[in-house]
């Protein structure tokens, strides 16, 4: 049976490291963390996580190694609700990515959290 997005999607959570938005507001706080939206710029534009870089998922596995080049630094992936995020998170730690967490129901979730948005 062919796979569909959400079953690539659960393997990728299977493998990856996720945080919840309490503890990623706190090390985004305490600056110990890139934060990278992996949402469309349009989305992006709307509202972000502030000090976020906007590197859409069609591109994350070649712009993020520009943007963010120690394969070592702690790096939070996000999007709308976690999906997105998941496998941008999933494939750089394949590339070597060390220390990648995605945040468990994205933005959305961040918001629901009451954590402050820039816009």
């Amino acid at each position: 049976m062919p796979m569909t997005f959400m079953d690539l999607v659960n393997e990728a959570r299977a493998r990856i490291k996720e945080i919840d938005a309490a503890a990623a507001a706190q090390a985004i706080a305490a600056g110990q963390a890139a934060v990278v939206d992996v949402r469309e710029p349009d989305e992006y534009r709307q509202a972000r996580i502030e000090g976020a870089v906007n590197i859409p998922r069609g591109v994350a596995e070649m712009a993020v190694p520009q943007a963010v080049p120690d394969r070592t630094a702690r790096i939070i992936v996000y999007c709308a609700g976690g999906n997105r995020s998941a496998m941008v998170a999933d494939n750089l730690t394949r590339m070597g990515y060390t220390n990648v967490e995605s945040l468990a129901g994205g933005f959305q979730g961040w918001m629901r959290s009451g954590n402050k948005v820039a816009r």
